[in-house]
């Protein structure tokens, strides 16, 4: 099993990041998908989830409206979209398969001008 996040980086507050976790070792359409963050300081937190087939999605209170989750499964892959980003939003984000559990080596976003 691997997940392999890309796309995070630098961006000035109000910008917009894509983030893609890329999903291999496993049936990824069978699987429920999940973004968490961590801050430095902080406890990791869940962002967004997404179901198997996509019909259901779930937000964290504090990016609803300006995230979206989605995903590709004829391409194994997980995105989140980011809008309107704020410089609370910085920390490592992280893709995770929802059971069994398994994460990816995180991607850095970092909201600051």
């Amino acid at each position: 099993v691997q997940l392999v996040e890309s796309g995070g980086g630098l961006v000035q507050p109000g910008g917009s990041l894509r983030l893609s976790c890329a999903a291999s070792g496993f049936t990824f359409s069978r699987y429920r998908m999940m973004w968490y963050r961590q801050a430095p300081g902080k406890e990791r937190e869940l962002v967004a989830q997404i179901s198997s087939a996509a019909e259901t999605t779930n937000y964290a209170d504090s990016v609803k409206g300006r995230f979206t989750i989605s995903r590709d499964n004829a391409k194994n892959t997980v995105y989140l979209q980011m809008n309107n980003l704020k410089p609370e939003d910085t920390a490592v984000y992280y893709c995770r398969r929802f059971h069994p559990p398994a994460w990816g080596q995180g991607t850095q976003v970092t909201v600051s001008s």
